[in-house]
């Protein structure tokens, strides 16, 4: 491991961290998450929702490269038709606030732990924020959507909320107060289904699985969170129909894959290269194939494509890497990060994968065990993990959905 990965340790001790104590206890919890055996991780139930779980983000997550890989801090949020959002605490699953309830059931949620936020949307159309150490309702705003896809994201340090909409339209809201910036039209009487940021926040990818004839849009970010009333929004269509499924690339920013309709209806996988041209007097999106040859897919990743009960992992250039068939029933929920991969299936398992260097720098995944739900349960619908945790919601057969929390311990 790098020195720089390893900078919080203190080497002559004083009662911090050492390197050895850190190398010790981080070892022997990736073993114990890499193996999944009985007395290596606690299970809790979290229950308190009466309705379904409709979001599920950690708001403060462990980290591999940090003290708090094992500290008690790690809190997840969850979002309920029942109208209200919790924040739980991984460590001993207490509950930690919960919002006012409401007659509205919660239609998405996301969290922003750099400004400890959360924010939620309703059946109602009201935007609101909340403050994620003591549950106080700290802005709202009405945007009139029956149904809401939130987007959240911080450019040169100004926060951002962007709100797609069930009759097609995008706005993009400013601040800690959600200010109105912009309004645009996406996908006119269609639910906005597809919302998300390029990493270098650049773009704005938008679109619908409610219409396969309709093409997703990309937007220059700019255009749309600037205070100016003269800025012109800059938007482009995919010259491709449909939008099943999109995602941007981590390594190549600019670079997005979509999953949409090809001849007979079939889904197709397209990787499309994006980049802005300006000139004296117009700005425009450019938006390339990076390659010309089309993939045909039954679902999407990147690439790891969930169709079905089966996982797919493909190259940048499109090449099936490897496949895993380990579930009966369909995959619901997909969480990635750096160091594994999780699935969860209506089948009431979750199947934990993790990479592997092999000796030509590539990673592969290798399945390591399955985790159980439990019983009186339908099956998983929600996944999210951190270093040392995992927690999924369940669907309760009695319309009260319940979290479980598999913590590992070092």
């Amino acid at each position: 491991m790098s020195l720089r990965r390893w900078l919080f340790c203190n080497p002559g001790g004083d009662g911090a961290l050492s390197w050895k104590k850190y190398f010790l206890r981080r070892s022997h919890l990736e073993k114990k998450m890499s193996q999944g055996k009985s007395g290596g991780y606690s299970c809790k139930s979290l229950r308190g929702h009466t309705g379904r779980v409709i979001g599920l983000s950690y708001l403060n997550r462990g980290s591999a490269d940090s003290p708090e890989l094992w500290s008690s801090t790690a809190t997840v949020c969850s979002a309920s038709s029942d109208g209200t959002v919790r924040a739980w605490s991984v460590h001993n699953g207490d509950l930690l606030w919960t919002s006012p309830p409401s007659q509205n059931p919660m239609t998405d949620m996301v969290t922003d732990q750099q400004h400890n936020l959360v924010a939620t949307a309703d059946s109602a159309g009201l935007i609101a924020t909340w403050h994620g150490q003591t549950g106080q309702q700290m802005a709202t705003y009405s945007s009139g959507f029956s149904h809401s896809k939130l987007l959240q994201y911080v450019i040169n340090n100004d926060w951002f909320l962007s709100v797609g909409g069930g009759v097609g339209s995008v706005i993009t809201l400013a601040g800690p107060d959600l200010t109105k910036r912009s309004t645009f039209m996406v996908c006119d009487s269609f639910r906005v289904t597809t919302l998300l940021i390029s990493p270098d926040k650049k773009w704005i990818a938008a679109g619908t699985s409610d219409n396969i004839d309709l093409s997703a849009k990309v937007m220059y970010t700019e255009s749309f969170t600037s205070e100016s009333e003269d800025e012109e929004p800059v938007v482009q269509s995919l010259p491709v129909a449909g939008c099943q499924a999109a995602v941007f690339i981590a390594t190549h920013a600019s670079r997005l894959v979509i999953v949409h309709t090809g001849p007979q209806r079939s889904n197709i996988l397209t990787v499309f290269d994006i980049c802005l041209k300006k000139s004296k007097y117009k700005t425009e999106i450019i938006v390339r194939s990076s390659s010309p040859k089309l993939l045909e897919a039954k679902d999407s990743s990147c690439f790891l494509l969930a169709a079905d009960h089966q996982l797919f992992v493909y190259s940048l250039t499109g090449e099936l890497l490897q496949s895993f068939s380990d579930h009966t029933m369909q995959i619901s929920a997909i969480s990635v990060d750096s160091f594994r991969v999780v699935t969860a299936s209506l089948d009431l398992s979750m199947r934990v994968l993790t990479w592997t260097n092999r000796r030509d720098a590539e990673q592969t995944l290798e399945g390591r065990y399955h985790l159980l739900g439990g019983s009186h349960s339908i099956g998983f619908t929600h996944v999210v993990c951190d270093y040392s945790s995992i927690v999924a919601s369940v669907q309760g057969t009695d319309g009260k959905d319940v979290l479980k929390v598999y913590r590992f311990t070092s």
